[in-house]
């Protein structure tokens, strides 16, 4: 192979200029972005694979090895070495806190027990649940799925016999892993004209570490359809599979909010209330039947939120532990709601929105979805009371597609990880050679502040599209996943002094 081209057809500094998409000729010139000619972390990998891309050789012409089924093959394998890390918890015997010592702990292990799924409980309608009608779903799948699994086992001898817990997990892990390529076939089509983009959620150290902690995968996987759908300009599909992904978890509903931003900024507002009513309605039809046979347990997911204390690996937790809870509500009783701190939680969250719509009607040319979106849900975990570890899937995709750049992803996503490892020697505790409280909180806090940078880096290629590696890469882009706002004229916009008056190339 070649080495990487210089000069005009390929800057030095990776920032994936529109030279640096093409080779010298114009006959070669491939039909999409070559990221080991574009992105100094790709380039220097592949000298280990003879370099980066030949100018001379044929691009996206492989019969069989399309950049789609490489990247899935990716996360097939980042996917079974992330079940090889469950393995040794799968069978629910966690004697010696081996779940913290070989940081294999995920909820479903004990929550089977906790629900009763062992003895054929169904969510909501047996066992109360705090998560969303869909994810409970999912757990009553999963359980049935497993004990289908062992009567067959009893019955035809082959089949290795397992706890009910292990096949439990099996189960659930095999569902999740299916969201998670269902996620990867997703971000494809939204990357444009740069589909190896998509690697970057494929061989992420977040799926790694997060897949089978929890059922976020299955939200994460709605909510990247729901873009899909909207870029394919099939909005009532994107709002139903918004609104499902709603009803899996709460945080699809800012996508929704981002959407609403840049349609009032290029007057599409009938589309996104198409959208919104279709979200609605999606949710409805999910929840409507469970709050109808069961209200006080289907009702216990909201009260559940209201009265759930900052989680450990939030910066509200941090600050009461280091004042002695002095601040805020102080100690709580058994089952009481800190009311100043889902207060001032709110109000941050409300100033968020309007930082973020600012943002949106000030900048010199509309953002583009991943960017919104990517704001509002990076602010929302950074200043909610509860940012569990494994809600970094949920800025995976939005991520990749709102800055895919290897090196300030790969940077956030280590510190993601490296909280998780924090958090499991934490909770094994000194006594067990785990580490004490302030190097938990440092890891904490690194992560914060390298998701902060992150934030900033965002808003400021929203501030200068010039900057943004999306639309500076291919002649004429604007969206690739903009759907009705690919290309469409400002309406309503805010004229604001800093702006950074840039050139981009006009959409097409």
């Amino acid at each position: 192979m070649s080495t990487i081209p210089t000069g005009p057809s390929a800057p030095a500094d990776g920032a994936g200029g529109i030279s640096g998409t093409a080779s010298p000729g114009p006959d070669a010139r491939p039909d999409r972005v070559v990221p080991s000619w574009t992105d100094p972390v790709v380039a220097q990998a592949s000298e280990a694979v003879g370099g980066p891309w030949g100018r001379h050789a044929v691009v996206g012409r492989a019969a069989f090895w399309t950049p789609l089924r490489v990247c899935l093959l990716f996360a097939t394998t980042v996917l079974a070495v992330a079940w090889l890390k469950q393995v040794p918890c799968a069978d629910g015997d966690w004697t010696g806190s081996l779940q913290y010592t070989h940081l294999c702990y995920s909820d479903p292990v004990p929550l089977f027990g906790a629900y009763g799924q062992g003895e054929g409980a169904l969510p909501y309608l047996d066992a109360r649940v705090e998560y969303p009608v869909l994810t409970g779903a999912v757990m009553a799948l999963a359980g049935l799925v497993s004990g289908w699994y062992e009567r067959l086992a009893a019955t035809v001898g082959v089949l290795p016999a397992v706890p009910p817990v292990e096949s439990y997990t099996v189960v659930t892990a095999l569902l999740m892993a299916a969201c998670a390529l269902v996620v990867v076939r997703a971000v494809l089509p939204l990357t444009g004209r740069r589909p190896w983009d998509t690697a970057m959620v494929a061989l992420s150290p977040v799926l790694l570490v997060y897949a089978f902690n929890n059922w976020d995968l299955l939200a994460v996987a709605l909510a990247t359809l729901g873009i899909w759908a909207w870029a394919r300009q099939r909005p009532v599909l994107a709002g139903a599979l918004l609104g499902l992904g709603v009803a899996a978890k709460l945080y699809p509903v800012l996508v929704l909010g981002a959407l609403f931003l840049l349609c009032l900024r290029a007057g599409l507002l009938r589309v996104w209330l198409r959208a919104a009513l279709a979200a609605a309605g999606a949710w409805l039809a999910v929840n409507l039947p469970v709050a109808l046979l069961a209200p006080e347990n289907w009702g216990w997911f909201f009260a559940f939120s209201r009265q759930r204390p900052a989680n450990p690996e939030s910066i509200w937790n941090l600050l009461l532990t280091v004042t002695d809870n002095r601040v805020l509500d102080g100690p709580l009783a058994e089952g009481e709601a800190p009311s100043v701190l889902n207060a001032v939680v709110a109000v941050l969250l409300l100033a968020l929105a309007a930082w973020v719509a600012w943002l949106v009607l000030t900048a010199p040319v509309r953002p583009r979805v991943a960017q919104v979106a990517f704001l509002l849900v990076a602010g929302f975990l950074l200043l909610n009371k509860v940012y569990s570890p494994q809600y970094a899937l949920w800025l995976l995709p939005l991520a990749v597609l709102a800055r895919p750049r290897w090196r300030s992803l790969l940077v956030w996503q280590v510190s993601e990880a490296l909280v998780w490892v924090a958090t499991m020697l934490y909770y094994l505790g000194t006594e067990n050679r785990g580490i004490e409280v302030e190097w938990f909180f440092l890891a904490v806090l690194a992560r914060d502040a390298i998701l902060v940078a992150l934030v900033v880096l965002v808003a400021r290629e929203v501030r200068r599209p010039d900057e943004d590696v999306v639309r500076t890469s291919w002649p004429g882009v604007d969206d690739p996943a903009g759907g009705a706002l690919d290309g469409a004229p400002d309406v309503v916009t805010l004229r604001s002094s800093g702006s950074h008056r840039s050139q981009v190339p006009s959409p097409r």
